[in-house]
């Protein structure tokens, strides 16, 4: 039996009161999608949405983007957006104030929806002088050269920031860990444009599923 919402569950088995009822903790992860969720679509409740988006989150649901959401019949752009603002609100609580960047590795939570996308992402992370990120930011999507990603766009929200120094990373949607000669010369060009603003470029780092390459580690920066 299907319903259009919730209205045929028992009031203590919807997510809503049952949270109220019991807490989070006494909620499955459908559940708590669900609530997230609110409605459901013409002809599926919302709990057989949220299945529908758990069933497809093969690699983590807090790794989906709203891209990646809106493939689920039924839902659309905002309620992809509430999902994504949810994770990436719990990403920031948890990691504790503003996380600081010493090593590539600490870059990869910023990254990690990029890692396995099908396209180039190509993003920037400004940081202040502690080297704590104060924002992160995709400057481009699609094939990654130098013509594509310019300094002035690189460089323009790290400027509002007045961030004292900047990440860049970007993925490898062949899964190729090997910075390409495109990749070195861009990085090349953007270290130049950074000392001209004030702006140190701390490292590059290529990402793939299966892992990453600092460029700085490697020598190569």
């Amino acid at each position: 039996m299907k319903w259009s919402g919730m209205k045929g569950l028992e009031e203590h088995d919807r997510p809503r009161e049952k949270l109220v009822a019991r807490g989070a903790a006494a909620l499955s992860d459908v559940e708590l999608l669900a609530v997230l969720l609110g409605t459901g679509t013409r002809g599926k409740g919302v709990l057989e949405v949220a299945g529908e988006v758990l069933r497809r989150a093969e690699g983590g649901i807090e790794r989906m983007s709203v891209e990646d959401l809106q493939r689920v019949a039924g839902l659309g752009t905002a309620k992809a957006c509430q999902i994504v603002a949810a994770f990436e609100l719990g990403r920031r609580h948890l990691l504790g104030g503003r996380a600081t960047v010493r090593e590539s590795k600490d870059v990869l939570p910023f990254v990690e929806e990029i890692r396995d996308k099908r396209q180039e992402y190509f993003v920037c992370l400004s940081l202040n002088g502690a080297n704590e990120v104060l924002a992160t930011r995709v400057v481009t999507i699609g094939l990654l050269d130098s013509s594509q990603v310019h300094p002035r766009e690189v460089f323009a929200d790290p400027l509002a920031d007045r961030a004292a120094s900047v990440v860049f990373a970007h993925n490898h949607p062949s899964g190729t860990l090997r910075a390409s000669a495109e990749d070195l010369a861009l990085t090349e060009r953007l270290v130049r444009a950074g000392e001209l603003l004030g702006i140190r470029v701390l490292d590059h780092v290529i990402v793939t599923a299966r892992g990453h390459l600092s460029l700085k580690e490697e020598g190569r920066l």
